[in-house]
């Protein structure tokens, strides 16, 4: 088990954990949480042959980036969600930056994280491709690519090696609220269209009772009577079902940049 995506201060890290002995314990799995901190890449983690139940973004579920099986999806506790297990990012700048339109930080520098992240990379540059043009392909003067982790966005932006980067509406809200010193000194620019949620899988390789169980298991956690005070610390309304087609949206968007020449936000 692992839940390093949205692990973001080890007090939320332990929140997950928790959630996560809950879950399988009702599922009747027993399952090993493996801490797999950062800057260790996730597709590796996603790989492993004894994948139980981990968070994995949608888009390389759809890109076939590891051979896994979708178990379950976060709800998280947030209006654009609309009680769905949805996501979006948020185009972050500093709050004393002088844009107040995402147009006004075009020439100047923006961050992606990894090629694999929809929060990070895809969603960003189809939010991007409306705004491209014949006479102005490209947008920023320049593109800081493979900062990796969400967290190195937010730094990005607060000390100003970047002007603006996507992140993780979810895990903002998380970081926001566990560590509002890092959010503090920036402000939300512009948001991207919602997207699925990023998944728990396992291994495709994984008993199918077992994916079973787990589904069963996270169906039923927001009414277990453990969930409540687990779901107010993880901002969480419960769990949905989910599989590999429920991502299709990713691969369309992608499909979309790709066939207009953006492979890369720029």
């Amino acid at each position: 088990m692992n839940a390093r995506m949205y692990a973001v201060t080890p007090a939320v890290e332990a929140a997950w954990r928790e959630l996560l002995g809950h879950v399988t314990a009702d599922a009747g799995a027993d399952l090993e949480y493996l801490p797999y901190p950062a800057p260790q890449p996730l597709e590796d983690l996603w790989r492993r042959p004894e994948l139980g139940c981990v968070l994995m973004c949608g888009y390389p579920i759809a890109l076939g980036l590891a051979d896994v099986v979708p178990i379950a999806a976060p709800v998280p506790r947030a209006p654009w969600a609309a009680g769905q297990a949805l996501y979006r990012s948020d185009l972050i700048v500093r709050r004393d930056a002088p844009y107040r339109r995402l147009e006004d930080t075009f020439g100047a520098r923006a961050g992606w994280t990894v090629a694999h992240s929809h929060s990070g990379f895809n969603a960003f540059r189809h939010h991007l491709l409306a705004y491209r043009t014949p006479e102005r392909p490209r947008l920023y003067q320049e593109m800081v690519g493979n900062l990796v982790t969400a967290r190195a966005v937010l730094d990005g932006v607060r000390e100003g090696r970047i002007d603006v980067g996507p992140l993780d509406a979810y895990w903002h809200q998380l970081i926001a609220r566990y560590q509002p010193e890092l959010t503090a000194g920036i402000r939300v620019l512009a948001s991207t269209a919602v997207a699925p949620m990023p998944a728990f899988v396992a291994a495709a390789s994984a008993p199918p009772e077992l994916i079973t169980r787990l589904q069963a298991a996270f169906a039923a956690a927001a009414s277990r009577p453990w969930f409540g005070a687990l779901g107010d610390r993880l901002l969480l309304d419960g769990f949905a079902a989910v599989s590999g087609a429920h991502y299709a949206t990713t691969l369309s968007w992608d499909r979309e940049a790709k066939a207009a020449g953006y492979e890369l936000p720029a």
